[in-house]
This record gives C-alpha cells, structure tokens and sequence, in this order.
C-alpha cells in the first residue's frame, strides 16, 4: 500500500499531500521550505477549510480558472489541490505566485503530481 501523508484530518475534510515516486511529498518539502511565520498562515486557512467544510474568501482559497483544482492562498503562497471522494482534498505541491497569473509549468506540475499520485493510490 503506498504511503499516505495526511497533514489534518477535520470535521469536514481530510487534508492529505500527494506522494509520488520513492516517497517524495513536494508539499511537504515546500511547507517545510517556508518560514515558520508563512508556514503557520496557510496551515491555518487549511485547517480551517477541513473542519468548517468551506472558505468563502477568495483571498484564501478559490477554483483555478479552467481547471479542476483548487488553491489555497496567502499573499503570494499557492498550494494547489483537488478534491477526492469521502472528504479527501489533496495538495499537490506549492509555489510562490510572484505575477497575477499561474505560470503553465506550475499547471502542468500540479497535474502530473495528481496523475502519479492517483496511479499509486
């Protein structure tokens, strides 16, 4: 069985970070990479979206434009994710957005990272 990272389990949402191939978890890295000022902001927004169900400020979390994903944002923090059946939203990775658009390649990432993960779940 591959390895499951769950990073919040709440009332509404279990939040997990993709794993892909040899145990590698780029959420995990990136949170990990962040300041322990920027890193408790966005776990913030995170655990409030798995135990209230939702977040109706789009400063904080909004769908991707014509994409089925979502991110979860604080200033120039992204961590995009996708929800799964039973409550599961998955975090693929994240990045520091520095235009006011998301970058192809970070698209491109966040739907390779769903594709490996999801062949290995």
């Amino acid at each position: 069985m591959p390895k499951r990272e769950v990073l919040y389990k709440g009332k509404f949402h279990t939040v997990e970070l993709a794993v892909i191939a040899n145990d590698r978890c780029p959420a995990k890295k990136f949170l990990n990479d962040l300041s322990k000022i920027d890193r408790e902001k966005i776990l913030r927004v995170i655990k409030r979206l798995a135990e209230e169900g939702k977040l109706t400020n789009p400063e904080q979390f909004k769908k991707i434009e014509g994409e089925d994903f979502f991110e979860f944002k604080s200033f120039q923090i992204r961590m995009p994710c996708y929800f799964q059946a039973a409550g599961r939203l998955i975090i693929t990775h994240g990045f520091m957005k520095k235009e006011s658009w998301i970058r192809p390649e970070e698209i491109d990432r966040m739907k390779r990272i769903r594709h490996e993960y999801e062949k290995r779940t």
